[in-house]
């Protein structure tokens, strides 16, 4: 079990408050799928991700950055029981959808750089040792039916 202090439970919320779903997470996987092209084989049915601006404008990988990003959100509301919040997902990636888990730490990374660019110089150090930290359990969580 991680320990929250006080100061990154109240981070990791006023962060999470601050979140556009369906920008950010859209945002978040199109940047995923361009900087990491390979990952691009688990959407195979999305259609054209040949470049950024087909990618921006994909409508399926804008719904499922959304949907990404909302299992993430949930489980930044229930920060002490992450690995139970986020048990169905990862049984289902582990088990149905067969995605590497290293995707999952990736896209954390993804999204870190698209939250320092929308919160700018608001994106402190403390708050980003309080995401990054938070996203280490989240990752770990979704891949915990791998092991």
């Amino acid at each position: 079990m991680v320990h929250w202090t006080s100061e990154e439970k109240t981070t990791i919320a006023s962060v999470f408050g601050k979140v556009d779903l369906e920008h950010d997470g859209g945002n978040s996987l199109g940047r995923l799928l361009l900087v990491n092209p390979w990952t691009q084989r688990y959407f195979s049915s999305f259609g054209d991700l040949s470049n950024a601006s087909t990618i921006a404008r994909n409508s399926k990988v804008q719904a499922h950055g959304k949907k990404v990003l909302g299992a993430i959100n949930n489980a930044a509301h229930h920060l002490d029981t992450i690995k139970a919040t986020l048990h169905d997902l990862s049984d289902d990636h582990a088990n149905k959808l067969y995605v590497d888990p290293e995707n999952f730490r990736r896209f954390s990374e993804v999204f870190v750089i698209v939250l320092a660019n929308k919160l700018g110089s608001s994106f402190t150090p403390s708050i980003q040792a309080a995401i990054e930290k938070f996203f280490a359990v989240v990752v770990d969580g979704v891949s915990h039916s791998y092991h």
